[in-house]
C-alpha cells in the first residue's frame, strides 16, 4: 500500500508535471488486457507503472525493440522442492522473469510446525521478489502417517492475519472435505473467512464429491491430469493450475483444453521443481514456452502467467503493465522464445540476461536444523513376512505421481521372508519414522524403480519428510538410513555398505545450505549415477520420484512409517495379497 505522498508524486509524474524515474524507449508493451501489442515508451516512478507514451525522466533506457510484459507469477509452489534456500531459490527464478510466488510451506511446516512456517516468512522478507505465503492445511497430510508437527486451525489463526500470508495452503484431504469433518472445514473457513484463497488438491475426484469440495470455498486445483478433469473443475467455477514440474508434467495434456472462452480461469504453476530445471529451463517462463510450443496463442500464455494468477489470489495491482500497478515486468526478446533479457520488481532491475543483480541476505535457519531422530533400525525392521504367494505391490508408472496398486506373485526365502534376489523387478521400501525417534518402520515392496545392487534413502518424502529408503538388499538400506542421519537429513546412495555419493541436506532435512549452482552440479551427479551404476529406471526422475511413494493422498498406494497405504479405501492393507 503506498502513502498519501507516493500517491500524489505518481500523478504528478503521470501528468508529466514531475519527471517519472525511469523511461524506457522502443519497447512492444503488451496490453493484457485488451491483448493488444502497444508500441510506445514506458514511465515509471515511486515503483508504480506511470504512463505510456512521450514522458521526461532522471534515467532513460532503450528497449531496442524488446517486449515488456508484467512479471510471471508462479501460482503454486513448494521451494523446499528446489532442495535450496529461499534465497538460493529466488536468485535462481528471478532472472527467468518470475516477480511473485504463492509458496505453500507444508514440507518444512511437517518437519518444524509453526517454526517452519515462521521461518519460510522470514526468509522470504526481503526477497528481490514477492512471496506470499499460503498456510499449510494438512499437517500431517493424514492421520496415516507420524510428522513433526500437527498443526489444527488454532494452530494457524495464529499466522492468518500476517501481512504476506495469502491464505491456506492445499487441502490434500478431499475426504476430509467431501465428508465435513470439523477439523477439516475449520482450517477452510479460516481462510474463507479473512476473504482469503484455499488451495484446493483434488486428484481425480468427480460428480458429487467434487460439488462437496467447491462447494466448501475452495478456489484452486493444480491436480488435473486430463482435460475432462480440468473442465469439471472450471465448470465449479475453480480456476485451473497449469502445473509443469520435475516429476509431475501436466501441461502438454491441459493445454490442449485452454481455449478463448475458458483461459481467463487458467494459469500456471510449477509445484515441485529441482535446481537444475530451475537453472537450466527456467520457471514459469518454461511453461510459457512449451505452450506456445504446443499451439497456445503466446498472448494467451502470458495472460495467464500474469493476470489471471493475479486476478485468482488477489494481488492488487500486479499482473500488468498500466498506470498505477505495481512496476513489476519484464524485457523479452520476443513472446514466443521467452527469453528474459531484464527483470525489474517495484520498478527495480534485479535481474539481468541470466544474473540476479543484487545482493541476497542470509537468513537465520538455526529454528529448522537438526532435524532427524531415529530409534536404531536393524534388519528386522525391514523384514517383510510373506505367508502367502501373492503380494500387495507399489507400482511406478512413468514421470508420474500417481502409483498402480498391483498383486504380484511372489518368493519367499525359507525362512518365509521378502528378498529381492529371489524376485527379479521387485524392490523393499521402507519409511523411517524421523521427527520424534518413536521407531515406527513401514515396509512395502514396489515395482518399476529399477535399483540393482545398492540402496537409495532421502529424507524428502512428502508430505511427512521421513526417510524413505528404497534397495535389493538389507544392509545397503541400513548403511543408506546411518548415512542419512549423520547428514542431518538429505540424499544417499549406497552400495556395498559404502555411500558412494550424498547431497546433505540440513535445513529441515529438505534444503541445502549451498548455491543453487552447487546443489544443481551435485544432484546432477547423483542422478546420472542413480541410471548408470544402480540400473535406477530413466523412466522416473531419479530421486524427486522416490520421494512421492510416501504422499498417501495420490492414488492409488502409497508407503507410510504406519505401513502400506490404500489411497482408494483410505485405509492400511497387508502386504499379504491373501
Amino acid at each position: 500500500m503506498i502513502d498519501r505522498d507516493t500517491q500524489k508524486r505518481i500523478v504528478d509524474m503521470a501528468a508529466g508535471r514531475e519527471p517519472a524515474d525511469l523511461l524506457i524507449t522502443n519497447a512492444k508493451i503488451l496490453d493484457v488486457f485488451s491483448h493488444e501489442i502497444v508500441e510506445s515508451s514506458l514511465a515509471v516512478g515511486a515503483g508504480r507503472i506511470v504512463g505510456m507514451g512521450d514522458y521526461e525522466a532522471r534515467e532513460t533506457l532503450d528497449a531496442k525493440g524488446a517486449y515488456i510484459v508484467p512479471g510471471l507469477i508462479d501460482s503454486h509452489v513448494h521451494i523446499e522442492s528446489s532442495l535450496v534456500s529461499p534465497k538460493e531459490f529466488a536468485r535462481a527464478v528471478v532472472p527467468h522473469g518470475v516477480t511473485t510466488i504463492i509458496a505453500d510451506p507444508h514440507e518444512i511446516a511437517n518437519v518444524r510446525g509453526l517454526d517452519g512456517i515462521r521461518y519460510m516468512l522470514d526468509a522470504t522478507r526481503d526477497l528481490p521478489m514477492s512471496v506470499y505465503i499460503q498456510l499449510p492445511s494438512c499437517v500431517p497430510a493424514t492421520g496415516f502417517e507420524n510428522s513433526g508437527a500437527v498443526l489444527r486451525a488454532e494452530d494457524l489463526a495464529q499466522l492468518i492475519d500476517e501481512e504476506y500470508v495469502g491464505g491456506i495452503g492445499e487441502m490434500m484431504n478431499y475426504p476430509g472435505v467431501v465428508a465435513a469433518d470439523k477439523d477439516v472445514l475449520d482450517k477452510v473457513y479460516l481462510g474463507i473467512s479473512r476473504g482469503k484463497v484455499v488451495d484446493g488438491h483434488s486428484p481425480a475426484i468427480s460428480g458429487r464429491e467434487l460439488n462437496a469440495y467447491a462447494a466448501s470455498g475452495i478456489k484452486t486445483d493444480h491436480e488435473c491430469s486430463t482435460v475432462e478433469e480440468m473442465h469439471e473443475r472450471l465448470r465449479q467455477g475453480m480456476y485451473v493450475l497449469i502445473r509443469e514440474g520435475s516429476a509431475a508434467q501436466d501441461l502438454e495434456a491441459l493445454v490442449k483444453g485452454v481455449t478463448d472462452r475458458n483461459f481467463r480461469r487458467c494459469i500456471f504453476c510449477t509445484d515441485d521443481r529441482q535446481p537444475e530445471d530451475l537453472l537450466t529451463k527456467g520457471s514459469i517462463d518454461n511453461n510459457i514456452r512449451k505452450a506456445v510450443r504446443l499451439g497456445l496463442d503466446p498472448v494467451l500464455a502470458v495472460v495467464m502467467a500474469s493476470l489471471n494468477a493475479a486476478n485468482c489470489y488477489g494481488l492488487k495491482g500486479k499482473g500488468a503493465i498500466a498506470p498505477g500497478w505495481v512496476a513489476d515486468f519484464l524485457l523479452v526478446d520476443d513472446l514466443a522464445d521467452f527469453n528474459v533479457r531484464q527483470v525489474y520488481v517495484d520498478g527495480v532491475k534485479v535481474a539481468e540476461n541470466g544474473v540476479t543483480s543484487i545482493k541476497l541476505a542470509d537468513a537465520d535457519d538455526s529454528t529448522v536444523t537438526d532435524t532427524v531422530h531415529i530409534q536404531p533400525v536393524t534388519a528386522k525392521d525391514l523384514e517383510i513376512k510373506l505367508p502367502c504367494p501373492r503380494a500387495n505391490v507399489i507400482s511406478m508408472l512413468p514421470h508420474s505421481l500417481v502409483t498402480k496398486a498391483e498383486v504380484r506373485d511372489v518368493r519367499p526365502d525359507d525362512m518365509g521372508l521378502f528378498q529381492s534376489r529371489n524376485n527379479p523387478g521387485l524392490l523393499k521400501l521402507a519409511v523411517v519414522e524421523r521427527h520424534h525417534a518413536i521407531g515406527n518402520v513401514g515396509v512395502g515392496l514396489i515395482e518399476n524403480y529399477g535399483l540393482e545392487n545398492g540402496a537409495v534413502a532421502t529424507t524428502v518424502a512428502h508430505d511427512s519428510h521421513n526417510i524413505v529408503v528404497c534397495g535389493d538388499n538389507d544392509a545397503d538400506m541400513l548403511a543408506a538410513i546411518k548415512d542419512i542421519e549423520a547428514m542431518g537429513g538429505g540424499i544417499t546412495l549406497v552400495r556395498e555398505g559404502k555411500v558412494v555419493c550424498h547431497l546433505p541436506l540440513p535445513i529441515g532435512g529438505l534444503m541445502s545450505d549451498r548455491s543453487a549452482e552447487e546443489v544443481a552440479a551435485q544432484l546432477k551427479s547423483m542422478v546420472e549415477i542413480a541410471y548408470r551404476d544402480f540400473a535406477v529406471n530413466p523412466e522416473n526422475e531419479a530421486f524427486m520420484a522416490l520421494s512421492f511413494m510416501t504422499l498417501p493422498v495420490i492414488p492409488e498406494i502409497k508407503l507410510t512409517d504406519q505401513g502400506l497405504f490404500d489411497v482408494r479405501k483410505f485405509d492400511y492393507i497387508s502386504v499379504c495379497a491373501e
